[in-house]
């Protein structure tokens, strides 16, 4: 057995010789993003045919920054806000003022009184 590589004829990197041997590729349209820091994304969209209209996204991710990129230059979106983590308590103190808060908590105790002098009647 002959000692060599196992492919032979080829070299590393070796790919298709042309438009020949992987077809043609499909028409495409190029889309300039613009991010709020003045990046300019270009990515490419396949084209269909006459019938189908390509469907181009109002608003890409920026590769450079993260931050969205839209298709006006002079009015590109917002960077995402975003929120702290917020704590159970924080929740329930946006759904609640302090003063339902303690009626509800009032409310509670009463309830829980009222058991504790019913286990303690029956003992």
């Amino acid at each position: 057995m002959a000692a060599g590589n196992a492919i032979r004829g080829s070299r590393v990197g070796a790919g298709p010789m042309g438009e020949d041997e992987r077809g043609e590729s499909a028409p495409r349209q190029t889309v300039n993003y613009y991010c709020a820091r003045g990046h300019i994304t270009s990515p490419s969209f396949a084209l269909g045919d006459e019938t189908d209209t390509p469907e181009i996204p109002l608003e890409w991710d920026c590769p450079k920054c993260g931050f969205p990129a839209g298709l006006d230059q002079e009015n590109p979106p917002e960077p995402i806000r975003n929120e702290p983590y917020k704590t159970h308590l924080a929740y329930v103190k946006e759904r609640r003022s302090d003063e339902e808060g303690q009626a509800l908590l009032d409310e509670a105790l009463s309830v829980l009184r009222a058991r504790r002098e019913s286990v303690a009647v029956a003992d």
